[in-house]
């Protein structure tokens, strides 16, 4: 496989990186807690806009990102990254060119 070439110099962003932690809702269910698990510097690549009808009159739009970190373990989907308000959901994640220098996480941001 290719080493993909990459310039750490583009990782501008600051992200914290969340996980979840189930806390009962006092009716036998349970919400997700999130919490910071580290801060990292990453590169936030917009990948696609997409609008779709919910229903009538309704509509919901998806934006994914590709978001570019220094390889580490701990990184899954069902994770998130913030930065300020914004929330992108980590739906999978992969090492581009199986060197161990990066990850790739494929999000999706949350209440766009």
């Amino acid at each position: 496989m290719p080493v993909t070439f990459f310039d750490p110099g583009q990782m501008t962003a600051r992200l914290d990186l969340e996980t979840a932690e189930p806390q009962p809702d006092g009716q036998g269910g349970a919400v997700p807690r999130w919490s910071v698990v580290s801060s990292m510097w990453a590169r936030i690549e917009p990948v696609s806009f997409v609008v779709t009808e919910k229903g009538a009159a309704a509509e919901t739009a998806v934006v994914t990102h590709r978001i570019w970190v220094r390889f580490r373990d701990g990184i899954a989907g069902g994770q998130r990254f913030c930065r300020g308000s914004r929330v992108f959901a980590i739906k999978a994640v992969r090492d581009p060119d199986e060197t161990g220098r990066y990850l790739v996480c494929h999000c999706e941001e949350e209440g766009v």
